[in-house]
């Protein structure tokens, strides 16, 4: 029997006009108003708003959560289950919705926490890094203060998180086929993310988790678990941690995975997925379309 994977996109995988063929399905108009209630706006307003209010992490977050929930719902009216979930980044909290560990409301409003947290953490810099010496870029990061690898994405793909002359400095001491700045407000997934880290905490310590349905490979320890606990502290240290995607990837198959189903705008995970594991069978969900019938 195929063992599949869900895995779920975050910050940068957005798109304006997604989740706009959601808007007037039963499954996604209940959703849309309730996360109005919730986050004081209009999701699929900022979906389709041509100033793109869409970049910014403020509403990029909650957005790509909205409708990746629903998606998901959708695919479990279907009948799909999955056998494993993952998600990157902000993605791994509708990985947890996906597994049961919470409802959608509490994923909803820890994701507007955080997107608030981190929308305020300014002053860093994120790059991403295509074509280079890996162990050239470890040693470099090791030998520079302030800087760290935020996103290990796949071999040839990684993302790297500091102050802005840290980044820098690591950028002018190596060679680098492509290096592109991303328009993000802070230095995610890094030590300057301390401060907002711990106010993250403290409201995490309040909300109960439920244990996982189905294993869960979290963005700083690839290795799957479905207690309660362990998800929740693995979720604590995301925020200050790195995201481990090829180690998520080559885990994969270990776990007996053969199908991996991206569920959320674009096919950027697939896309990485591929890159490590070439032998796996990769479909996208993108769309109310694109689910596919029972």
């Amino acid at each position: 029997m195929t063992k599949t994977a869900w895995v779920f996109p975050g910050q940068g995988s957005q798109a304006i006009g997604m989740g706009g063929d959601l808007v007037d399905l039963p499954a996604g108009s209940a959703k849309f108003a309730q996360a109005q209630q919730i986050l004081g706006w209009s999701v699929p307003e900022i979906c389709q708003s041509q100033e793109d209010k869409l970049s910014s992490t403020l509403y990029t977050q909650p957005c790509l959560y909205v409708v990746e929930t629903i998606l998901v719902d959708m695919m479990l009216e279907k009948g799909h289950q999955p056998d494993l979930v993952a998600g990157h980044s902000l993605g791994e909290y509708v990985a947890l919705y996906a597994a049961g560990v919470f409802d959608f409301e509490t994923g909803l409003r820890l994701v507007k926490r955080r997107a608030e947290l981190m929308d305020s953490a300014a002053g860093g810099m994120m790059a991403a890094l295509m074509g280079f010496d890996r162990e050239q870029l470890e040693q470099k990061i090791q030998q520079t203060p302030d800087v760290v690898l935020a996103n290990d994405n796949n071999p040839g793909q990684v993302v790297i998180s500091g102050t802005p002359e840290a980044v820098e400095s690591v950028l002018a001491g190596i060679k680098v086929k492509r290096a592109v700045p991303l328009k993000v407000s802070g230095a995610f997934h890094s030590p300057l993310m301390a401060s907002a880290a711990a106010d993250f905490q403290q409201i995490l310590k309040s909300v109960e988790f439920n244990s996982a349905k189905v294993p869960v490979l979290s963005n700083v320890d690839p290795t799957p678990v479905v207690e309660a606990d362990v998800l929740k502290e693995r979720l604590s240290r995301q925020m200050t941690g790195s995201v481990r995607w090829r180690e998520i990837s080559l885990q994969l198959p270990l776990e007996g995975v053969s199908r991996v189903v991206e569920i959320g705008p674009g096919n950027v995970l697939t896309g990485l997925i591929k890159r490590t594991c070439s032998d796996l069978v990769l479909e996208n969900v993108s769309s109310a379309a694109q689910v596919p019938a029972s």
